[in-house]
């Protein structure tokens, strides 16, 4: 991935983003810190193609996607994305399993093809809660691992993780950091948002906002 000239502003006159430019290389793990309050999660939303930059451009593999429609953004982002949100984001009204396996449908899969990569994440990450309880049933700490396991799924090309270790202890923090580099060891592009130096130094590269 790569940001070339971006802008972004969340009110005229007032950007969050200022002529911002990075590359962002296929098999690294790229850590975006800061204090907060400088776009690091605006700049993962941009990246993840769910906002668009004010002026300045946007590339995956090379190829433009600034100038996309909201269809074809929706497209790119189901075959070759995955995104774990700061609060987890899950479906409320759907089972823990379930809302691993959605990340499948999106690709035009069957759940039940992807029940068994599902389980195997949810077993790998200790999410130790049967797969039929729902979100609302678990701890912060489960919720943010369940997130982890769904943006996994479908071995996306490009990881987006906001603060992915943010309510864990340190030895599922540990485990996390490492399943991220080994899936940009695989040759994915894998970029978090982090507070912590421990999971910035376990990066490839730095980028300070």
């Amino acid at each position: 991935m790569e940001a070339r000239g971006v802008v972004f502003e969340y009110l005229l006159g007032q950007p969050v983003l200022t002529d911002w430019s990075a590359v962002f290389p296929a098999g690294s793990l790229t850590a975006l810190t800061g204090p907060s309050g400088r776009g690091k999660s605006t700049l993962l939303y941009l990246l993840g193609l769910m906002l668009q930059p004010s002026s300045g451009d946007i590339l995956v593999s090379g190829e433009s996607v600034t100038g996309l429609s909201d269809a074809s953004r929706a497209r790119l982002r189901a075959e070759q994305f995955g995104f774990v949100f700061q609060d987890a984001a899950l479906d409320q009204t759907r089972t823990v399993l379930d809302n691993v396996t959605e990340a499948a449908l999106y690709r035009g899969q069957k759940r039940a093809a992807a029940r068994p990569r599902a389980l195997d994440l949810l077993d790998r990450f200790e999410v130790d809660v049967p797969p039929h309880r729902k979100p609302g049933q678990v701890s912060g700490g489960q919720a943010q691992r369940i997130a982890l396991c769904r943006a996994l799924l479908t071995d996306p090309v490009v990881l987006l993780a906001d603060e992915p270790t943010g309510n864990l202890d340190p030895t599922t923090s540990e485990l996390v950091v490492a399943a991220l580099q080994e899936h940009a060891a695989t040759g994915a592009a894998v970029i978090v948002v982090t507070h912590s130096p421990e999971v910035a130094a376990a990066c490839d590269i730095e980028i300070r906002l």
